[in-house]
C-alpha cells in the first residue's frame, strides 16, 4: 500500500515508482542509505525497496541500523550484486528478500505482494466483509456479486478499511497508508475520497458497510450500526 524505494538511480527508481503507481500504491523516495533510514523510521511503510550500493550509506548498513532499532517494515533488497555472498550478506543483515536486477517487473510486484502480506500473516489474495468482496491480485471489487469499479486511490482506501473491519480507522492512518509524504493532511482530499467510496459501496445497497465515526474517523463494519 505505501512503499519506501531507497535508490539512488533516477531512472530505476521513477521506473519502479510508475508500476507501483499503477498498482494503488503510494510511493516515497529516498537517494541514499541515511536519507532512506531516516523516513523508514518516521513513516508506516508496508514494504522497503532497498538498494544496496547506496553513497552515504550502503544498503547493508541501512538494513542493519532498521533491524536494530526495531523497524520490522519487510525489506526487498534490489541490486545488481547477484553473488552467493552478496546474496547471504543481504540476508543476514535483516533483509526478508533479495531480487537481483535486472528483474521483470512481474516478479517485483509478486514479491511485494508476498511480503506485505507477512506482517498479519492473516491476510489472503481475497478480502470478504458482509457480502463486499476486494481480490487484492487482480484488483477487483464486488458488493453481493455486483461488480463497483474504484480509482486507485479509491481501491487502496477501500483495501485499508478491509484490513481493519470493525476498528476506527483515523484520517492519520489514511495519510501514511494512502498517500505518500507529499500529501498536505490540512485538505479535505481524504473526505472527498471517503464519500466517493461510500457512493460506489453503499448507494446501490440496502445496509451501509462505511460509517463515519464523529471526531475519530471511519470504520467499515458489516453490524448494524
Amino acid at each position: 500500500m505505501r512503499i519506501l524505494i531507497v535508490e539512488d538511480d533516477k531512472k530505476i527508481a521513477s521506473a519502479i515508482a510508475k508500476h507501483l503507481r499503477v498498482e494503488s500504491y503510494a510511493v516515497d523516495f529516498a537517494a541514499d542509505g541515511i536519507e532512506g533510514e531516516e523516513l523508514a523510521k518516521i513513516n508506516q511503510y508496508d514494504v522497503i525497496l532497498l538498494d544496496l550500493m547506496l553513497p552515504r550509506q550502503d544498503g547493508w548498513i541501512t538494513c542493519q541500523h532498521l533491524r536494530r532499532d526495531n523497524v520490522l517494515t519487510p525489506i526487498l533488497m534490489l541490486t545488481a550484486l547477484d553473488d552467493v555472498a552478496d546474496r547471504i550478506r543481504g540476508l543476514d543483515s535483516g533483509a526478508d528478500d533479495y531480487l537481483p536486477k535486472p528483474f521483470h517487473i512481474g516478479e517485483l510486484l509478486a514479491r511485494i505482494r508476498s511480503l506485505s502480506r507477512r506482517p498479519t500473516e492473516v491476510r489472503s489474495a481475497k478480502i470478504e466483509i458482509g457480502g463486499l468482496c476486494l481480490e487484492l491480485n487482480t484488483h477487483r471489487a464486488t458488493r453481493d456479486g455486483k461488480e463497483i469499479k474504484l480509482s486507485a486511490k479509491e481501491f487502496s482506501l477501500l483495501e485499508l478499511f478491509m484490513m481493519h473491519p470493525d476498528t476506527i480507522v483515523t484520517r492519520e492512518m489514511i495519510s501514511d497508508h494512502v498517500w505518500d509524504m507529499n500529501f498536505e493532511p490540512r485538505s479535505n482530499v481524504i473526505e472527498s475520497f471517503v464519500k466517493f467510496l461510500r457512493q460506489k459501496v453503499d448507494r446501490d445497497f440496502e445496509r451501509p458497510l462505511i460509517h463515519t465515526v464523529r471526531g475519530a474517523g471511519y470504520m467499515l463494519t458489516s453490524n448494524n450500526r
